[in-house]
C-alpha cells in the first residue's frame, strides 16, 4: 500500500486529506509542521509527500527543498498545496523542484485525483542496496561487478599448454582488472564524498533560496495584512466619528423625547383642568342664566314701582333698597367674571371659586327672598291702592 505523507498546519486540511486518501486505499502520516514533516521523512521513506506552503516553523518549498537534497529522497514526488497559487507560488514551487501545487480548500476528488496520477507517473521504489560495497559495484557497472566475482572452476577434461597460457593470461589480466577495480573504487568514493559535499552545498543553497521565497512571501502578505490594517484603521475610525454623532443624536432625541413627554403630561394635566373649569363654568352660566332671569324679574319690579314711587314713599325706600341689590348683582357678576378668569388661569384657585360662587349664591338666595318680600310688599300696596 502506498504511504502519503501529509504536512500541514491546519488539523482540518490534515483531517480532510487523510479521509480523502485513505477512501482511495492510501495509507496516511500526518505532520503539523515543517519540522515534523522533516523529523518523520529522517526515519521513513513514503511513496509521495503533500505539504502545504505557509506553515509556521518550515515552509513547504523548504521541506521540498530537504527532499530533493536528499539522496534517499530525491525522487519522491512532493505535492505543494496553497490557498493561493500565483505566479510567486508556481515559481517558488518550481526553484523548489516540486511536482505540482493543488489549491485549497480541495474540490471533490482534486486532491485524491491529483496524488493517484504522481503514483502512477512514479511507481513504486524498489528495495534499496543494502550496503555500500554493493552500490559502488552497481555504480560501475555490471562488467565491473562481473570482474569481482570470478567464475568458479570447473573441471575440464584436459588443457593442453596453450589453453593454460591462455589461463595464465587471463588471471594476469584478472589481477590487473581487481586493481583497476580497487583504483576505481577509491575514485568513485572521492567522486561520491564529492558529490555529496557539493549536494549538501545545493541543498544549503535551495534552502537559502526556499527561505528567500518564504520570506518575500510572507513580506507580500505582511504588507498586505498592514494595508489592510490601514484600512481597517481608517474604517474604526470613520466608524467612532459616526458612533459619536449618533450617539450625540440619541442624546438630544433622549432629550426631546423627556420634554416631549413632560409636555404631554402637562397638556394631560391642563386638559383634565380644562374639563374641570368647563364643567365649573357650565355650572356658573347656569346660575349666572337664572341670576339674569332674577335680574330681569327685578327690573320689570323696578318699573312697576317708579309708576308708584310717588304715592308710596315706604315702597320707593324698598325699591332704592332694590336698586341698591342690583348693583350689588352687578357687583357679583364683576366678581364671578373675575372669578372665572382666576379658574383658567390658575388651578389651584379653583376651591376658591366655588367658594366664592357658593357665597354669591346664597347671596342670590337672600336677594330672591327680598324680591319674594319686594313682590308681596308690592302686591299689598297695590291692593291698598285698589282699596282707596
Amino acid at each position: 500500500m502506498p504511504k502519503i505523507l501529509v504536512a500541514d498546519d491546519s488539523i482540518a486540511v490534515r483531517k480532510v486529506a487523510e479521509r480523502l486518501l485513505t477512501e482511495a486505499g492510501l495509507g496516511v502520516m500526518l505532520a503539523a509542521n515543517g519540522e515534523e514533516a522533516m523529523a518523520v521523512l529522517s526515519k521513513e521513506r513514503p511513496d509521495l509527500i503533500v505539504s502545504d506552503v505557509i506553515m509556521p516553523d518550515k515552509s513547504g518549498y523548504e521541506v521540498c527543498a530537504f527532499v530533493r537534497s536528499q539522496a534517499a529522497l530525491s525522487d519522491t514526488p512532493v505535492l505543494l498545496i496553497s490557498g493561493i497559487v500565483n505566479d510567486e507560488v508556481t515559481r517558488q514551487a518550481e526553484s523548489c523542484k516540486a511536482d505540482g501545487v493543488l489549491k485549497k480548500p480541495f474540490q471533490g476528488t482534486s486532491l485524491k485525483d491529483r496524488v493517484l496520477d504522481l503514483l502512477s507517473r512514479h511507481p513504486q521504489r524498489e528495495a534499496t542496496p543494502t550496503s555500500a560495497t554493493e552500490a559502488g559495484v552497481r555504480t560501475n557497472g555490471s562488467v565491473a561487478a562481473s570482474s569481482v566475482r570470478p567464475a568458479e572452476p570447473r573441471k575440464a577434461p584436459d588443457i593442453g599448454e596453450a589453453q593454460l597460457d591462455t589461463l595464465r593470461h587471463a588471471a594476469a589480466r584478472l589481477g590487473e582488472a581487481e586493481a583497476a577495480l580497487r583504483a576505481e573504487r577509491e575514485r568513485t568514493s572521492q567522486l561520491t564524498q564529492r558529490i555529496a559535499e557539493l549536494e549538501r552545498e545545493s541543498a544549503r543553497v535551495k534552502e537559502l533560496e526556499a527561505q528567500l521565497a518564504a520570506e518575500q512571501e510572507r513580506s507580500v502578505i505582511l504588507e498586505k495584512r498592514v494595508t489592510d490594517a490601514e484600512l481597517m484603521t481608517g474604517r474604526v475610525q470613520e466608524l467612532e466619528a459616526t458612533l459619536s454623532a449618533e450617539r450625540d443624536a440619541a442624546a438630544q432625541l433622549v432629550q426631546q423625547l423627556n420634554e416631549l413627554e413632560l409636555a404631554a403630561r402637562r397638556a394631560g394635566e391642563l386638559e383634565a383642568s380644562l374639563a374641570a373649569e368647563q364643567r365649573q363654568a357650565a355650572e356658573l352660566s347656569q346660575r349666572l342664566a337664572d341670576a339674569q332671569r332674577q335680574i330681569q324679574r327685578m327690573v320689570e319690579l323696578d318699573a312697576a314701582l317708579a309708576t308708584e314711587r310717588e304715592r308710596v314713599a315706604q315702597l320707593s325706600r324698598r325699591v332704592v333698597e332694590l336698586e341698591s341689590a342690583a348693583s350689588r348683582v352687578k357687583e357679583l357678576e364683576a366678581l364671578l367674571a373675575t372669578e372665572r378668569e382666576r379658574v383658567e388661569q390658575a388651578t389651584k384657585r379653583a376651591s376658591d371659586s366655588e367658594s366664592a360662587a357658593q357665597q354669591a349664591n346664597k347671596r342670590l338666595e337672600d336677594m330672591a327672598r327680598k324680591l319674594a318680600e319686594i313682590a308681596g310688599l308690592a302686591s299689598q300696596l297695590g291692593n291698598g291702592k285698589n282699596k282707596l
